[in-house]
């Protein structure tokens, strides 16, 4: 009966509760509570079975206990008092089965030793052979034996104990057999069994709308990530997700949101980037055209004019020829194809040479140049080319920026171990809010000067190869200074 019902029970909820709660779900909605509900399940099977099997444990065992109990206390008053002869032994059990009290909830037989029942509470077993394990058992063994199941009589599920009869204290006459009815057992094992099933069903409903509530709160922010995620990747950037949660989704919603904030502006510079690189190769290309068409109309005996249009053509090649090497540095930067060609080289003698090539075309412009040589010779070890480029972008940038100020400062030495090259301008300086992101690349922040806006970040790349550090301090209206600082390999006494 038991293996039976839950037969059925786990049919029923495994092939209905959880397949049509399958279909309406999908992802991680099903496979959350799918998985869910099978540990629940079979928890709550446990339970119910454990619950069952420990039910019904005591309810046969007691009364299994109480019948033996009375068996026993009835054989020995048979055994003790009631031996004068074998039609005296059966006389007094007519009269026992006759005046037997509780015979309306259990039968009392007495049974010979072939097996068949000689009185009985009930008429219709007499002369019956039960032919059941606990009546064998108590003639053989001489002890109360029990047994469960089916009457062969009434087709009733039954409980039977047997007692041994001893005649003379030795001679086992035959048995007395209390046999009652597992009706009411197994009813009211049924309706525990009930009860326990009805609470399981509504552990398992409390379980699926939990489930699904936790997995809501789950589930629908991520859908609306992935709404989000889907519109950024289709070109809406800047786009931002509502944050509801201060978890791991929040966190997710802030880093997508950071990104999408980073996206937006990558592409905004980029778009700056274009426009200003498209303007930058426009403006010598056009100079260029214009003064060889000027040129080419130009009778050669006006040099002053042609010298004048070769000067300018040089000088816009030569700023055109900048950009595209600095377009071609930041390609490589980009894809980590920028080598360098490491070596011991003297740092002043670069940059020198650097101070040197801008000092004259500076005083042209009315500004002074200023350059504070170290005491010492500095060797360092890192790629002399690179960082010459690196030194006349700053210089550059201080000229575009600071060449108001019309006088620029250069200094070489050494602090902490590390050689430090220097280079201040006297302009209106970087503004507070624009300073954290002036190495950024494409940035070109407010500043209306000529420019790619992947200078610095070139410079501060090839620095940062040579393990050094590039620092930018600037007070807007009083200037800024830019350090580039390098491991200092080697100091040389003059």
């Amino acid at each position: 009966m038991g293996k039976q019902f839950f037969r059925r029970l786990r049919f029923s909820l495994t092939a209905g509760v959880i397949r049509r709660l399958r279909f309406p779900l999908s992802g991680i909605k099903r496979r959350w509570l799918i998985n869910s509900l099978a540990f629940s399940l079979a928890l709550i099977f446990l339970g119910i079975a454990g619950y069952t099997v420990g039910l019904s444990m005591y309810y046969y065992n007691g009364l299994q206990s109480a019948l033996e109990n009375r068996s026993m206390a009835t054989a020995n008053y048979f055994s003790r008092y009631i031996n004068t002869g074998y039609d005296d032994f059966y006389n007094s059990a007519a009269r026992f089965a006759r005046d037997f009290a509780d015979n309306d909830k259990i039968e009392v037989q007495f049974v010979d030793t072939t097996g068949r029942v000689q009185v009985s509470t009930a008429r219709q077993t007499v002369g019956f052979s039960p032919l059941t394990g606990d009546i064998n058992d108590a003639i053989r063994f001489r002890r109360v034996a029990a047994w469960r199941g089916i009457d062969p009589l009434s087709d009733e599920h039954v409980l039977s104990v047997s007692a041994p009869l001893f005649f003379g204290g030795q001679e086992v006459i035959g048995v007395m057999r209390y046999v009652t009815s597992l009706s009411e057992a197994n009813r009211r094992i049924v309706v525990a069994l009930t009860t326990a099933v009805g609470i399981g069903l509504a552990l398992i409903v409390f379980i699926v709308f939990m489930n699904l509530y936790f997995i809501g709160t789950i589930v629908t922010p991520i859908q609306e990530i992935n709404r989000i995620a889907g519109r950024i990747a289709a070109g809406s950037f800047g786009v931002r997700i509502e944050k509801k949660y201060d978890d791991e989704i929040g966190e997710l919603v802030d880093t997508i949101n950071n990104m999408s904030a980073e996206i937006a502006g990558a592409e905004r510079l980029k778009a700056e980037f274009i426009s200003s690189v498209s303007h930058e190769l426009r403006t010598p290309l056009t100079a260029i055209t214009g003064w060889s068409e000027v040129l080419l109309a130009t009778p050669a005996s006006e040099t002053a004019e042609i010298h004048k249009g070769v000067g300018i053509i040089l000088k816009e090649t030569t700023r055109l020829s900048k950009l595209v090497e600095e377009l071609l540095d930041f390609t490589r930067m980009e894809s980590s194809r920028m080598t360098m060609l490491m070596e011991p080289f003297e740092l002043g003698a670069e940059l020198e040479e650097v101070i040197y090539m801008y000092t004259e075309s500076l005083g042209k412009e009315g500004i002074a140049l200023n350059y504070t040589p170290p005491d010492d010779a500095i060797t360092v070890v890192g790629d002399a080319s690179r960082l010459r480029q690196v030194f006349l972008n700053l210089l550059d940038n201080a000229v575009k920026h600071g060449g108001g100020g019309k006088r620029i400062d250069a200094a070489l030495y050494i602090r902490d171990g590390e050689a430090v090259a220097e280079i201040r301008d006297y302009g209106e300086g970087i503004a507070e809010d624009e300073l954290p992101f002036v190495k950024r690349k494409f940035y070109r922040g407010k500043t209306k000067a000529r420019g790619s806006g992947i200078g610095l970040a070139i410079s501060e790349e090839i620095i940062t190869m040579h393990d050094g550090r590039l620092e930018l301090e600037s007070v807007s209206g009083e200037g800024t200074v830019v350090r580039v600082l390098l491991p200092c390999q080697l100091t040389i006494n003059n």
